[in-house]
């Protein structure tokens, strides 16, 4: 019984670093009032939740108009919102500034997605 618990502890002990360093967030900085932004809640906001991407990099709004959360302090946002910026274990591993258009957005976030071996998951 031991050794199965102990394989167990062990199996559990390999997996977990592989999942944590594949944890992705995007966050998507942004300010009201900004046309871009609109255009990305209208045409991406409304199915993001249910893509391959957001199971991979779940998608966080920051509002540029309030305080930056203390976490994101060694982010800078830029001057153009809105601008996504993938984290991967608090570090910053891509963006995208502006939206491109739904054609383009999840082309370039597919391409940082990859680049950092957290490829979305094909169901």
């Amino acid at each position: 019984m031991n050794r199965i618990v102990g394989l167990l502890a062990l199996a559990v002990g390999l997996a977990l670093p592989a999942t944590v360093s594949r944890a992705a967030e995007l966050v998507m900085f942004e300010r009201p009032g900004c046309a871009w932004c609109a255009r990305f809640n209208a045409e991406i906001a409304p199915i993001y939740g249910r893509t391959e991407e957001s199971r991979t990099a779940p998608l966080r709004r920051v509002d540029l108009n309030g305080p930056l959360p203390a976490d994101l302090a060694g982010i800078d946002p830029g001057p153009f919102t809105p601008t996504f910026v993938v984290l991967q274990q608090g570090r910053e591993i891509g963006r995208i500034r502006g939206y491109p258009g739904d054609a383009f957005f999840f082309g370039l976030l597919d391409r940082i997605l990859s680049k950092a071996g957290s490829e979305p998951e094909k169901s």
